[in-house]
């Protein structure tokens, strides 16, 4: 990892306007020809590519898998062994045997080094490769397929634990060199080009290599990561002004709005195919006006609440006559219009291409339409091109289009078109059944799509469909897929159009309401570090969601446990799969070395090394903080991401000393890859037992950059200081203040509100802890207080006039006198971890009936 962190730093400054310019003619002094029809070019230490052609003629124009090779030429040297050419860099030795011809295992092998031997040759099959995606989810429950009664086979990835792989690029298509680069096809299909990446373990440096020759995971708008509102539904104006009226009375953030099909008229309401065989109803370019009277004054009302929309596009059926733009289009097409028949969809058709954009397409974005949602039928061909996907095509032209001619950051939602494809962002996962058994599948799918870049999936958050009708929402499994849901690259719910299948988060009561309503707060308050680790992404080709062997390689844990991920560097999720059991989820988490581990939502510091089985209730989600980590993140003030925060906040994690930085840019700007700022944070404890956090000036600028922020740093799992400063002045102990700190018992952490900080200077923050130096509140204490809020609750609903025992009643206060009197804080803690185990003696003084006794001791954790 040094050497790509190393590499990153050099190229920084040089860095392109575009995420992915087109370089496919590799520097001269990369290239050796062996003979007249061999020639390899070295393209970083580990991956090498190999052509041979009969003609000795080679190509260099971009294809879809490969767009660069003007890279760094690396170190490498060459020299012949009796008739053997031999080509060494620092990771690879290949050889080839001079004049013999096409490759085969007889004349060409590359051998890995140092260390581990391995040793290629061609033919080699790969036996253990760690799989990358596949299209679609489509009918999907679990890898089920419930229509095929078949498996789902994911398409192999960049990675496998054999420590190489092979790229066999010689019948891909290829991208001509206009201003527009167009697909074109191989003149010579019966020669090769391999691209051999060998990295023994090294799976970041794997991806990262990969990203230098097939571009980098483009970086979405920053409000692409909050929460999208999506349902399959005829909705009207009305109706969705009074939806977004419920996100505000409920205070839920929002920053998308989806328009699935009905947004768009249609020839028909029948479901007869039409002459593509498509569905009649599916494809669709002019407003419904019977919904939308004034499309323009919708969107117009979109944006003044902040709020970005997309629509959905089929375009299988071209332009119909009863289009609005069809007489334009058919116009410019040169089309004859007389027998009134539909002008067909001919994605490989550069001009249809440029029509469908300047007619159809740019007019509704400039209305407001922020970007498309490319739903094409997953599995048909160009009409012209043979072996042409229409899913891979239309993600590039679409895409591209966008880079070339909007002034916004280009952002595409669409289905997975294959390897390339991670160079047009966002993927719609499909129509999944609705059950445990997809939710449970759904984190090791996302997980394995790292392995080709593909780190923007977008799921159908609490499923698709139940595949029949009269099946209402199990409000358990919908919570569970919420919580997950807020964890994903992208947070959207989505479902079929079912009158039962109302998934607003409004719909459901109690504790499924409030974990939703949490999670959903939770997202934005991560924001970020996500959009940090988005950005991290793009540098480096390590996806936001991530399998444990990126990290821990040569842990066979990290295998086994595929459905646990990283999200980012320093933040752990272990998801949930299935229902609770007597009101608690339980999960086998492993742990991994090296760290400790702090679990967010109980307060608990649990040690690396070791797998552990743990519970959690509906309000609780399996999220563990590597410690020491400092987290960035936003208050609760935030309703949507459309501009950067005036407040920062700033999680400090207990257990070790840490550093982090914090990414920013403009948002929604095309340049973001050479203007940006970072700020850099470190905590560091002082001999005397002090904590001390400095926050460095920021470096680097973009447009909008505030001259000023406000920052609260919550410690999380600390005790009560006896002194905090700020750069020297002592702030003082308030309950809400501007400027002070207070101590939050619910979260058991102490909050430094510091305002208006001039980010051009080091700020120093200090915490002297006195007499409660070394306490620990790490075992649990914040999960006890919640749930001991929870028990006397109950015990009162079931008996209004119970007198709960002193020794229960101050226990389950214990949290609130914490603030009310922090100078007292290592007495009260050192009171409660005594009186807490005779709760189930105390508890037996109350005479309760047996279920009632034993539900609280059990959800007390007396078992």
């Amino acid at each position: 990892m040094t050497r790509i962190l190393l590499l990153l730093s050099a190229v920084c400054c040089v860095m392109q306007a575009l995420a992915n310019q087109y370089n496919p003619v590799a520097d001269p002094a990369a290239i050796v020809k062996a003979s007249a029809n061999v020639r390899f070019t070295v393209l970083t230490p580990q991956l090498i590519r190999m052509e041979w052609n009969e003609k000795g003629i080679f190509n260099d124009h971009a294809s879809f898998l490969v767009v660069n090779r003007k890279l760094p030429v690396p170190a490498y040297h060459t020299r012949t062994e009796s008739h053997w050419f031999i080509l060494e860099t620092s990771g690879l030795e290949l050889r080839y045997k001079l004049n013999s011809g096409k490759f085969d295992s007889s004349n060409l092998s590359i051998s890995l080094k140092p260390g581990r031997k391995i040793k290629w040759v061609p033919g080699m099959v790969q036996q253990q490769n760690l799989k990358g995606t596949a299209r679609t989810l489509d009918r999907f429950d679990g890898d089920s397929n419930v229509v095929k009664k078949q498996r789902l086979k994911l398409e192999d990835g960049v990675l496998a634990r054999d420590g190489w792989t092979l790229f066999d690029d010689s019948k891909n298509f290829l991208l001509d060199e206009s201003d527009w680069p167009w697909v074109m096809e191989r003149k010579d299909k019966n020669g090769l080009d391999w691209y051999f990446l060998g990295y023994k373990s090294d799976y970041k440096q794997a991806l990262y290599d990969y990203t230098q020759i097939a571009g980098k995971e483009p970086l979405p708008p920053r409000y692409a990561f909050g929460y999208w509102w999506s349902r399959y539904w005829s909705y009207s104006d009305n109706e969705l002004r009074d939806v977004v009226n419920h996100f505000e009375r409920y205070d839920i953030p929002l920053d998308v709005l989806v328009l699935d099909m009905d947004w768009h008229n249609t020839d028909s309401i029948h479901a007869r195919p039409d002459e593509f065989g498509q569905r009649k109803w599916w494809t669709g370019w002019t407003w419904n006006k019977r919904l939308f009277p004034d499309p323009e004054k919708f969107l117009q009302w979109a944006h003044g609440k902040k709020i970005k929309t997309t629509l959905n596009l089929h375009p299988a059926s071209g332009i119909a006559p009863f289009e609005s733009q069809y007489s334009a289009f058919a116009r410019r097409m040169n089309f004859d219009t007389t027998s009134r028949r539909n002008i067909p969809f001919e994605g490989s058709n550069k001009k249809f291409m440029q029509t469908l954009f300047d007619v159809v397409l740019r007019p509704m974005e400039k209305q407001g339409v922020d970007f498309w949602w490319l739903d094409w039928q997953q599995w048909l061909e160009d009409k012209k091109i043979k072996g042409l996907q229409n899913t891979w095509w239309l993600n590039y032209a679409f895409f591209t289009d966008m880079e070339k001619n909007r002034d916004t950051r280009p952002i595409l939602y669409h289905r997975w078109g294959g390897l390339g494809n991670h160079r047009y962002q966002v993927g719609l996962s499909g129509d999944v059944i609705i059950s445990w058994k997809s939710l449970e599948y759904q984190p090791y799918f996302t997980n394995t799509a790292s392995n080709v870049l593909y780190g923007y999936w977008s799921h159908d958050i609490g499923g698709h469909t139940y595949g029949k009708q009269g099946i209402g929402i199990d409000p358990e499994l919908q919570t569970r897929w919420v919580q997950y849901g807020a964890l994903n690259p992208i947070f959207r719910t989505h479902s079929s159009k079912n009158p039962l299948l109302t998934k607003e988060p409004w719909s459901f009561k109690g504790a499924f309401f409030d974990a939703q309503y949490d999670a959903i707060k939770l997202r934005y308050m991560l924001l970020p570090y996500i959009y940090t680790m988005a950005r991290y992404a793009y540098d480096t080709g390590i996806s936001l969601c991530r399998p444990m062997y990126y990290d821990y390689p040569k842990k066979e844990e990290a295998y086994q446990f595929d459905r646990q991920y990283m999200f980012g560097n320093d933040i752990l999720v272990a998801p949930i799969g299935s229902p609770m059991v007597n009101g608690f989820s339980t999960v086998n988490v492993w742990l991994p070395e090296g760290n400790d581990w702090y679990e967010w939502p109980t307060g608990t510091l649990l040690k690396g090394g070791q797998i552990v089985q743990r519970e959690f209730s509906i309000d609780e989600y399996p999220i563990y903080i590597k410690a020491g980590a400092l987290i960035p993140m936003y208050g609760d003030e935030v309703k949507n991401l459309s501009s950067n925060p005036d407040r920062i906040k700033l999680g400090i994690f207990p257990g070790s000393a840490g550093s982090a930085r914090m990414y920013e840019d403009a948002g929604n700007n095309k340049d973001y890859a050479s203007q940006y700022a970072y700020t850099n944070f470190t905590s560091t404890v002082l001999p005397d037992g002090s904590l001390q956090v400095v926050i460095e000036p920021v470096k680097g600028t973009y447009a909008g950059m505030k001259p000023k922020r406000n920052y609260l740093l919550s410690f999380y799992g600390y005790a009560v200081p006896e002194r905090v400063t700020v750069n020297g002045e002592e702030f003082t102990y308030q309950d809400t203040a501007a400027k002070g700190w207070h101590y939050n018992s619910t979260e058991m952490s102490a909050n430094i509100s510091i305002p208006g900080v001039a980010i051009n200077k080091k700020t120093i923050i200090k915490l002297n802890f006195g007499l409660n130096t070394g306490l620990s509140v790490n075992n649990g204490l914040k999960e006890k207080f919640k749930r001991l809020s929870r028990v006397t609750t109950e015990l009162k609903n079931k008996d209004a006039n119970i007198v709960i025992p002193v020794t229960i009643g101050n226990l389950e206060e214990t949290n609130r006198r914490l603030e009310y009197n922090p100078e007292q804080f290592k007495q009260i803690i050192r009171q409660f971890n005594a009186d807490f185990p005779k709760i189930p003696e105390t508890l037996k003084s109350l005479g309760l009936d047996k279920a009632t006794e034993t539900w609280c001791l059990s959800y007390l954790g007396f078992r």
